[in-house]
């Protein structure tokens, strides 16, 4: 029973780094039957952005909910026409809980369960649009966000990975994505050195 306790007690620490700063409280333990109710980690079901038109942008689903591409899309344009009218920044929707942010033509949405915290959801949100401020130097609008598609897939995998959010500090987020940047260009640096050195030695057999 100590043992189980103790498993129980580190899968708790685990969650609770995992979450968000002041959002802890949200794992707890069954006070009634005096055992600790197993925190899931996987907390984020879908993150999308949308254009003013409900046209999709980027889309990430992190579980079988909508497991075929004409479901999504029926999904997306729903949550669409429920929220692109309203100031509301939080939805509920076919048994789920929908945070969203609207920036000049774009729609972002962070998707959850029906009993997930709001406060976590919103915190994946403000991270994924300051994130995504940063790369696009302010310019959070669709133009732009089609020139970086690719560092916004990096953004947005730097925070939610599978389900499971990794960070919510924007400020990390932006060094990780430049550390996988930095070092990409080099590994692209390295093979095109490496190309180049072999044209050199064909050219110089060639020569002999």
């Amino acid at each position: 029973m100590a043992v189980l306790l103790e498993l129980g007690a580190s899968w708790t620490e685990e969650a609770r780094r995992r979450c968000p700063p002041g959002l802890g409280s949200v794992i707890h333990s069954d006070s009634g039957s005096g055992a600790l109710q197993e925190p899931s980690l996987y907390t984020i079901k879908a993150v999308f952005i949308l254009d003013n038109d409900g046209r999709r942008l980027l889309a990430k689903y992190y579980d079988d909910t909508f497991p075929s591409m004409k479901e999504q899309m029926v999904f997306e344009k729903n949550v669409f026409n429920k929220t692109s009218r309203t100031e509301s920044e939080i939805a509920f929707f076919g048994g789920m809980t929908i945070v969203y942010k609207s920036s000049i033509d774009l729609f972002l949405y962070v998707v959850g369960s029906s009993h997930e915290n709001e406060l976590m959801l919103m915190s994946v949100l403000t991270c994924l649009f300051e994130s995504l401020s940063h790369i696009l130097r302010k310019n959070v609008e669709k133009r732009w966000l089609l020139e970086n598609m690719d560092g916004a897939f990096l953004v947005l995998d730097e925070i939610v990975d599978g389900g499971v959010i990794l960070e919510s500090d924007p400020q990390q987020v932006i060094q990780k994505v430049n550390f996988r940047a930095d070092d990409s260009s080099l590994t692209e640096q390295s093979v095109t050195q490496v190309l180049q050195s072999a044209k050199e030695q064909i050219k110089w057999s060639l020569l002999k």
